[in-house]
Order: structure tokens, then C-alpha cells, then sequence
């Protein structure tokens, strides 16, 4: 387990996904009583509970899991963290829930597309959340943990059933997808580095740029990561974003019109994008090692992009 320093009552806590610091659940405590911001896939369910433990608490205390949307990387797990949280319900954008009081179609899907024994290697048994544990949120709900208000805010863009957590008292936003995603290797001298996630399959641009927008608004100290971790330097990212969100659709559009190849042609410009980008941003990795680290994103961006052109 590799959790962050305390923080207003905040630890991030690497899930093992993937590879080393890449997602990111948070465990917020308030008095002795805790909650998770998104939770990763079943086999992160004991770094969560050791996470828990560190803090000198129990499963009993724990009673949120909130997870910012449903794509497994961050809700994977929900089903089994839920079994050992026996006073947790489970927070979640209405559009999300019926997939975790039934799973079946999102484990439908992600089985077609990575075949069932990558399934059970990346993700683990994705199951069931009863339906009396589940609360939706709709925009504007708040919960509280023990007296501490978290503000659900409805944030489409990155997928239609994605909702980001407003924390008053860090004045942090929990941002799963919206705000992006930033990687510790790509900082430099300016700070942190962030890329938009096209991940399919519903990526609407405009709307992505009015979420990022409006999380702006309310002038953060602080974002906080699923892809990963907490940045500061919000306005600066935030406006880097909504360029990079317009680079891309311009490359997708470019790539529709030429013909051909079109997944191959937006794999390779989003990458030459992105290195430039990075390379701008003054990071010292060469540019085999900033493919490396974004070559899974840069194939999920491509695919993205592809389903919003298909869309019209």
C-alpha cells in the first residue's frame, strides 16, 4: 500500500492497478468516521482496508464508498469492498447505479473487450451491491461524514454517469475522470502535467469542457486525481485541458476525413501530440519513455475519439 501523507483528514492510496501510481481511491476520515472516494478492482480491496487500518480504524467505521463513475478501473471493486463495510452505503451518479446493483452488462462489455481471463486478471469478480446499500446522487446532493459536508456535482464529458465530489473543508474537488489525468513522472519545474481522457465510449467535448469549467469556478487549492493523485496549479491544468481537449477533436476530425486507417492515424498523432506536449512542459523523460507510460491512454483516447465520430 503506498497512501499520501495526511491531508485535511485525506490519504491517497494506490490500488495497485495497472502499475505503481497510476489509481488512485482516497480515504477521507472525520472524527473517527471514514469514507472512500472510488475504490479500483476487487484485488485493491485490501490495500483499502489496510489503508483503513493505518488510520487506527475499522471496516465498521467506514460509512460512504463514493465513487466518482463506474468504469471499473474505479468501481470495479465496489461490490466486494461492500462486503466488508457493514455500516457503508454506496454513493453514486443515478445513471450509475442500476450498474452496481447489477453489474451484468458492465461485465458484459468489458469482457468483450478483454476477454475473460484478462478480466479476471486485471479486475478480479466484479459483484453484485445490494440495492438497499445504494443511494444515488443527483447534482447537488450532499452527504455528510460526520458532520462534514462532500457535494456531488453532476459532471458529464468524460461519461454521462460521472458526478465529481466537492470537499469544503480541503477546498479540493475529488475528479475521478473530468479533470484528466496527471502522472508523477511527467512533472518538471512548472508542476504537474495534465491529458484529457477520451476513454470510450462517451466522450462529449463540449460538455467535458463546461465540467472542467465549472470546477474551476469555485477556485480550488487542490484536484485530486483517480490517474493521480492531488495537483495544485488548477487554473493553469484546467486551461491546458480545454486546449488539449480542442487539439484532440481536431486531430479526430482530420483523421475522419483523410480515410484509411483511422485508429492507426489517430494513435500516432495523438502520440506525437502528447510528446510535444510534454516536451514543452519541460519533462526530462525521451520520448520512448513518455510513449511507454501513455501508451495504454493513447489507445483508449484513439478509441474514444473514434466513438464520438461514429456518434455524428
Amino acid at each position: 500500500m503506498n497512501a499520501a501523507s495526511a491531508d485535511h483528514g485525506i490519504d491517497t492510496v494506490d490500488t495497485g492497478f495497472h502499475r505503481p501510481a497510476f489509481d488512485a481511491a482516497y480515504l477521507i476520515v472525520e472524527r473517527g468516521r471514514a469514507a472512500f472516494v472510488d475504490c479500483g478492482t476487487q484485488h485493491s480491496v485490501p490495500r483499502l482496508l489496510q489503508a483503513l487500518g493505518a488510520r487506527g480504524l475499522a471496516p465498521a467505521d467506514v460509512d460512504w464508498l463514493i465513487l466518482t463513475h463506474v468504469h471499473l478501473d474505479h468501481a470495479g471493486g465496489a461490490g466486494a469492498l461492500m462486503r466488508q463495510l457493514p455500516n457503508a452505503r454506496l454513493l453514486v451518479h443515478p445513471r450509475g447505479a442500476p450498474h452496481m446493483i447489477d453489474p451484468a452488462r458492465l461485465v458484459a462489455g468489458a469482457t468483450a473487450v478483454y476477454g475473460a481471463e484478462e478480466m479476471a486478471r486485471s479486475y478480479g469478480d466484479i459483484v453484485p451491491v445490494p440495492a438497499e446499500r445504494v443511494v444515488s446522487a443527483g447534482d447537488g446532493c450532499t452527504v455528510e461524514l460526520a458532520g462534514r459536508p462532500l457535494l456531488c456535482v453532476d459532471t458529464p464529458g468524460h461519461a454521462r454517469h460521472h458526478l465529481c465530489l466537492w470537499d469544503e473543508r480541503s477546498r479540493s474537488w475529488f475528479t475521478g475522470d473530468t479533470f484528466g489525468l496527471s502522472y508523477r513522472e511527467f512533472d518538471s519545474a512548472r508542476g504537474p502535467y495534465a491529458l484529457p481522457t477520451s476513454t470510450p465510449v462517451q466522450f462529449e467535448p463540449e460538455p467535458l469542457k463546461a465540467s472542467i469549467r465549472a470546477l474551476l469556478a469555485r477556485d480550488p487549492a487542490a484536484m485530486r486525481l483517480t490517474h493521480y493523485g492531488p495537483v495544485g496549479d488548477v487554473q493553469r491544468l484546467g486551461a491546458e485541458l480545454i486546449v488539449q481537449i480542442d487539439a484532440m477533436v481536431a486531430i479526430a476530425r482530420a483523421a475522419q476525413a483523410t480515410g484509411g486507417d483511422r485508429h492507426a492515424r489517430l494513435v500516432a498523432q495523438l502520440g506525437d501530440y502528447y510528446v510535444q506536449r510534454v516536451r514543452a512542459h519541460g519533462c526530462a523523460l525521451d520520448e520512448s519513455q513518455v510513449r511507454t507510460i501513455l501508451a495504454v491512454d493513447i489507445e483508449l483516447n484513439a478509441q474514444g475519439l473514434q466513438v464520438w465520430l461514429d456518434r455524428g
